[in-house]
Order: structure tokens, then C-alpha cells, then sequence
């Protein structure tokens, strides 16, 4: 702790404000996320399609509107996109306090990812351009610990609030992104868009979407790490699917273990990994060992003993072995991730380039999750682990070829006429 709070002291103000933003971001919207689907299904009796629909609305928003919010950040100012995010959470989280029809509950929830997909590509490519290229690593490994410790405690959070109701998890959730709106509207300084073009608003959109597209090497990257995040997700899908083989209907502790597991293993690691990594390799290797490590994570879950006490110790220690190294794996990596993205931009249009990113890793998520159902269907035990084990090394195979090859060293992108 004592490390965490001199590295964050460390920064300029308004990346100390941006991490602390990002920690009550990710508080206020785990603390209510995470009961959505049972206040849609339980709490107001919804049918089991709607409550999909609902939640299929907000993923699809977040992610299919990256790239649009990457754009407008780059446009307008981080600054502007930032409060626009948190102003329609604040909405968002305050509409679903009290909804209950079915429109007004897909309006909610669009609105709560159209808002995620206007400040997160916005916060990170203003934290890149605050702290430079030389604190770069240093800031996103800062950044994710506190990200890390909001996935931490929001769900903690909430679940004390649900004590009183949903309703309550609601409006304590929009108080948050309220006063974080407050906040940074008074705190947070403007930033000019240096890459905002005279041009018609349309035409410089379309030459800055064509860079992204002629940028092969940011291209192949993105193709790349996309493996990452479907494996980073597995913890909300194949972890519980496989905790629900082992203890039947009775999952939630276990899950909720494995979910502790992951966030406390990635804030007690990050630090210590970038440290070890800014000293021993090189941000592309960084990467590539991240990735091995993610693959590897599930490895130990090819065990499958016969039922009775040592089994299940085994299965367990395995399902949280593969928590924590998944954890790992992504602690080590991401900080280089994020650096690389901004060194393939060029540094020009880097809330852009962000958006590019997360619409492409939200996509690959998606087919991704499709697969690695479908995987489990087949019925054949060790099938769903071992692919999730062979696209961690595949991707790590890739990015280090990247390397090899030169792709990944930095380089000027020009812009289209």
C-alpha cells in the first residue's frame, strides 16, 4: 500500500484525479452490474429472454460505440467526453432505480454503455498524454490497481446495499458518478485536442478512421492481444460453469472466491510485476510472457480426479490457481498494452486508436464467449481448457513474432488526405 500511494503521489494531479476516477467508476458500476440479471428476473419477474436482451443492449452499446467515443475524445477534448460519460451513468444508474417496463429498461441500459464508451477510451488516452512517454508504464500500472481495487470493492458494496433493496444499490451507484461529475468538471484540467483538424468534422473523421485501417502493424497487434480478453473473461464464464460441476446450485461462494482471488492477485502483483519487468524485458516481451502466463493459468484445470474429498480440493485448488495466474498474467502485460497502443498511434489520435482497440477486443470477447459455450456442450471435459490454454500461447506466438519482426517498434503514422 505504502508503494501504491508513493507511485501515485508521484504523478500530476490530474492523473492522480484520473486514477481515483477510475477506482469509483468501476465501484459504482460493480456494486450494481453484478445483480442486474437477478433484480430483472426475480425482482421484477422479467422472462428469461428480456433479461438477455437488457443486458445484451448495454454490452452492445459499450462495445459497438468504442471506436465513435475514441473519436469524439479526439475531437472535442478528453475532458468533455469524461463528463459527458459520467452525467449519463448518472441518468442511467437513477432510471433503473425506479423502471420497470421494458423500454425504459433498454434505454437505461444503453445509456449505461453508450457512457463507458464515451470516457474509457477518453481517461486513457488523457492519462497517456499527461504523464508522457517516459511514465507511461509506470502510470497504467498505477491505473490498474486502482481499476482492480473498484472490481474489488464494488460488488462488496453492493451487496451490503442490497440488505435494504435494489433500489438503493441504484441510487447510492448514480450518487457516485454524480459527485464524479461534480468533481472533475471543477478539478479536471481541459486539454486541447491537438490533433482536431479545420476541416468539416466528417472528413477529418473519415481521414482519421482510414489511418487507423492503413496502420498495419497496430492492426496485427489488436488482431493479436485480441485472445487476451477473451481469456481475462473466462472468470465470469468458464471459471463459474466449471465451479458449478464441482458444488451443483451451490457456486456462489466458490465463485465469489475465485472472483476475490482474481482481483486481490492482480492489485498485490501489479506493481511488483512492472517493476520486475521494466528491469529484466523488453514492453513487447512484457507482453509475451503476460499472454504464455494467461494460457498457462489454464493448464492446472486439465486435472479431473474422481469424485470424493481429494478431488475436490484438487479441482478447487485448480480453479483458483487459475484465477490468480490469469490475474497475473494480465497485471504483467497490461501496462505494456496499453503503451504499445500509444506507440503505434504514432501519438496522434490516441483516444481513437483506443476506441479501435476495445471495439475489436469487445467483438472478439463476444465470439469468444460463443465459442468457449459451445465448447462446453460437447461434453468433452478437457476440450474448453485446452483451447483456452492453445489461444494463450498462440497469442503470445504472435506479438513475439511482432517483435521479431519489427512491427512493434514505434513509428510515425501519417493521416490520409
Amino acid at each position: 500500500m505504502k508503494g501504491l500511494r508513493a507511485q501515485w503521489a508521484s504523478f500530476d494531479r490530474p492523473s492522480q484525479l484520473l486514477m481515483v476516477n477510475q477506482f469509483a467508476i468501476n465501484l459504482g458500476f460493480y456494486m450494481l452490474m453484478p445483480y442486474l440479471a437477478d433484480h430483472l428476473a426475480h425482482g421484477l419477474g422479467l422472462a428469461a429472454w428480456t433479461v438477455g436482451l437488457v443486458l445484451g443492449v448495454r454490452n452492445l452499446s459499450q462495445q459497438g460505440m468504442f471506436l465513435i467515443g475514441g473519436t469524439l475524445a479526439d475531437r472535442y477534448g478528453y475532458k468533455p467526453m469524461i463528463l459527458t460519460g459520467c452525467v449519463m451513468r448518472t441518468v442511467a444508474f437513477g432510471l433503473l432505480a425506479v423502471a420497470s417496463s421494458l423500454p425504459a429498461l433498454i434505454g437505461a441500459s444503453a445509456l449505461t454503455g453508450l457512457a463507458g464508451a464515451l470516457f474509457n477510451p477518453a481517461v486513457r488516452a488523457y492519462l497517456a498524454a499527461d504523464v508522457g512517454e517516459e511514465r507511461r508504464v509506470e502510470a497504467f500500472a498505477a491505473f490498474n490497481v486502482f481499476y482492480q481495487a473498484g472490481i474489488l470493492v464494488g460488488p462488496l458494496a453492493g451487496l451490503a446495499l442490497l440488505a435494504w433493496n435494489f433500489g438503493a444499490v441504484c441510487s447510492v451507484a448514480a450518487l457516485i458518478f454524480g459527485a464524479l461529475a461534480v468533481i472533475q468538471a471543477r478539478a479536471l484540467p481541459t486539454r486541447r485536442p491537438v490533433d482536431r483538424e479545420a476541416e468539416p468534422t466528417w472528413r477529418a473523421v473519415g481521414s482519421h478512421w482510414q489511418s487507423v485501417v492503413a496502420n498495419r502493424p497496430f492492426l496485427h497487434f489488436t488482431a493479436a492481444m485480441t485472445g487476451s480478453y477473451v481469456l481475462a473473461f473466462q472468470v465470469y464464464l468458464a471459471l463459474p460453469l466449471r465451479a458449478r460441476e464441482l458444488f451443483g446450485e451451490h457456486t456462489g461462494l466458490v465463485t465469489g472466491a475465485v472472483f476475490a482471488v482474481s482481483a486481490l492477485a492482480a492489485l498485490s502483483g501489479q506493481l511488483k510485476l512492472t517493476a520486475w519487468a521494466k528491469q529484466t524485458l523488453a514492453g513487447p516481451q512484457a507482453i509475451v510472457y503476460g499472454l504464455a502466463m494467461m494460457g498457462a493459468a489454464f493448464v492446472p484445470l486439465f486435472l479431473d480426479l474422481p469424485p470424493g474429498a481429494l478431488g475436490l480440493t484438487v479441482s478447487v485448488i485448480a480453479l483458483v490457481l487459475c484465477a490468480a495466474l490469469l490475474a497475473w498474467g494480465g497485471a504483467l502485460l497490461y501496462p505494456f498494452e496499453m503503451d504499445t497502443v500509444v506507440r503505434l498511434s504514432g501519438d496522434r489520435l490516441v483516444a481513437t486508436y483506443y476506441g479501435a482497440y476495445n471495439t475489436a477486443s469487445g467483438v472478439a470477447i463476444s465470439l469468444g464467449n460463443l465459442a468457449v459455450g459451445s465448447l462446453f456442450d460437447t461434453g468433452i471435459r478437457w476440450l474448453p481448457w485446452a483451447a483456452l490454454a492453445a489461444t494463450g500461447f498462440a497469442c503470445a506466438g504472435l506479438v513475439a513474432r511482432l517483435h521479431r519482426d519489427g512491427y512493434l517498434a514505434p513509428s510515425p503514422v501519417s493521416v490520409p488526405g
